[in-house]
């Protein structure tokens, strides 16, 4: 019996790793210039880090965790996210007394035990950045204006921001009280079972339930905006106002929510058009509170994540690079000729591959021809007795030889002009 890949678990072939790789290097470029730096955090911490951080009563917790205990009988649990363990590091290290407002990025696996869709796997990707150490409207403003130029810079179009205020502790318990009010008034056997036992232990969470027949149910439920303190309604002004200076999308949601008690004031979701009913690729808010309720300082902060699979579906297969070159060794004096100028065709940045195998020439030009590259080169008993190689161009068709010692810049000019 052969040993099958686990449900919900994928494995990446170009063009879909180039896209996980161009993806990852837009994100250091894009946020390297906005002062973030990159941390690498275990895939495995403990699991009270994530029940505390993500909460007891989300789904998340409750039903999709992969969490196992280790040999001395300690609860271990594989990342679902990657905030817990970003401020399990800040607070461990102490970075809040070395600088006063930490940029941190991570990139890398996450893993969720639920149904297997597109654009979800048990599996899955993200790109994930915080922002620690003020209370700055400018942050969320800036954060946010990051996040949609490093998704314009892969190149993606058709998006939507949506945009919230949730308030602080201070206001946002009268929106709960008057949320709760209205809920009590609805038939909760109309509400969805995840609904039903969210009115008491998450009521917040009701107002973003997909299903149709809650939203409908909640179309008339109070707004967070409405119950927002004077310090929160000047806080979203601005941030709105600079946002407002970079002609982005803006849409107001009263629906986008966070459950949890340490998240407040802005947050915010990116939409796409063009991936179906699970639309969101990013997302993220201020929780000025959660350092704090893992044991740290009272440090604010404010992050996003992006779902890496999500973008990769509206990317396509564009991240797709097309090789340089396919060189062809033929016969013992060509193949050693064809291997010396390979190095020096890397050497000088160009990509490509020669050939190991000895058929002839007709099966050896179809691999060059299936290998994608836009030139093939030849070096034969011929052309390696004059040092010679034979370049072909595989779209045109055009072909023509020269000294192996100009082949670098005849590639280096051809490809520059595909």
């Amino acid at each position: 019996m052969n040993i099958a890949r686990i449900k919900g678990f994928a494995d990446m072939f170009p063009p879909q790793s180039d896209n996980f790789t161009r993806m990852e290097n837009c994100a250091r470029d894009i946020f390297g210039r906005y002062g973030f730096v990159e941390l690498r955090t275990p895939l495995v911490e403990f699991t009270e880090l994530f029940q505390r951080s993500i909460g007891e009563e989300t789904d998340v917790v409750q039903k999709e965790m992969y969490t196992f205990p280790d040999r001395k009988g300690r609860s271990l649990t594989l990342r679902p996210e990657a905030t817990a363990g970003v401020m399990r590091a800040y607070i461990e290290s102490g970075l809040n007394s070395r600088e006063a407002v930490s940029r941190l990025f991570t990139t890398g696996p996450m893993f969720r035990y639920e149904r297997p869709q597109k654009g979800r796997m048990r599996q899955f990707h993200q790109i994930n950045c915080e922002c620690l150490g003020t209370q700055s409207p400018l942050a969320d403003a800036e954060l946010i204006i990051m996040l949609m130029r490093f998704l314009r810079a892969l190149g993606l179009k058709d998006l939507g921001l949506k945009l919230n205020s949730l308030g602080c502790a201070e206001c946002r318990p009268r929106f709960k009280e008057a949320l709760l009010e209205y809920l009590r008034g609805v038939d909760r056997n109309a509400l969805c079972p995840d609904c039903a036992r969210r009115v008491d232990s998450n009521p917040l969470r009701v107002l973003d339930c997909k299903q149709p027949g809650c939203r409908a149910l909640t179309d008339n439920a109070p707004k967070l905006l409405d119950y927002n303190c004077p310090e929160c309604k000047a806080h979203f002004e601005t941030v709105l106002e600079m946002l407002r200076t970079e002609d982005l999308p803006l849409e107001l949601d009263h629906r986008l929510v966070r459950g949890l008690d340490y998240y407040c004031r802005t947050t915010f979701e990116v939409v796409s058009g063009s991936i179906g009913a699970q639309s969101a690729v990013a997302g993220g808010g201020r929780y000025d509170g959660l350092i704090k309720s893992l044991g740290g300082p009272d440090v604010p902060g404010v992050g996003f994540a992006c779902g890496m699979e999500r973008l990769a579906l509206l990317l396509g297969d564009d991240a797709e690079t097309r090789p340089d070159f396919y060189l062809l060794g033929l016969e013992e004096a060509g193949r050693a000729q064809a291997f010396a100028l390979a190095q020096k065709l890397r050497a000088a940045g160009l990509r490509g591959e020669m050939n190991f195998s000895t058929g002839g020439f007709k099966s050896l030009m179809r691999q060059a021809g299936k290998s994608g590259a836009r030139f093939c080169l030849i070096i034969g008993p011929d052309e390696a007795a004059q040092n010679n190689v034979t370049i072909k161009h595989l779209d045109s068709g055009e072909q023509r030889s020269m000294p192996q010692a100009d082949a670098i810049l005849y590639l280096q000019a051809g490809t520059a002009n595909d």
